[in-house]
């Protein structure tokens, strides 16, 4: 059983966080609203320079933002997610490989909750720190 996968089908229907994510290559492998992670490929997400895209870092951890956000706001009858804010400070270059990005709660409330999402290359290394907050709304 695919935990991942079948709470992004409960939730979205079709199991799928949008045509933009999948154009990106993100595969989500975790997804609670305690902690949401996912993998996005290098390769096709660069900027001219050869380095990952800093826009292509804020997708995933929006990405990643969200489906927490989404995830707790069902707990709170308020099962839809819209990102209000978000930042990125971009630590180090990639070039090559995957990124995974996980995203933990820092504020999870009623009305809005806030998610940082790290995203780190595969030896581990920090490439970007984001928060995202995101207003709930019900149905």
């Amino acid at each position: 059983m695919n935990t991942a996968a079948d709470g992004m089908q409960a939730l979205f229907g079709n199991g799928s966080v949008g045509s933009l994510a999948e154009r990106m290559g993100i595969h989500i492998t975790e997804s609670t609203a305690e902690r949401v992670v996912a993998t996005m490929p290098v390769e096709g997400n660069t900027q001219p320079y050869g380095l990952l895209h800093g826009g292509a870092s804020c997708v995933l951890a929006e990405t990643l933002g969200s489906v927490g956000a989404v995830l707790h706001g069902a707990t709170v009858d308020r099962p839809f997610a819209v990102g209000v804010d978000i930042n990125a400070t971009h630590h180090k270059g990639v070039r090559s490989g995957t990124v995974t990005g996980v995203a933990t709660p820092v504020h999870r409330g009623r009305t809005a909750v806030t998610y940082e999402i790290v995203i780190t290359d595969e030896d581990g290394d920090r490439v970007c720190t984001a928060r995202l907050t995101c207003l709930l709304r019900g149905a």
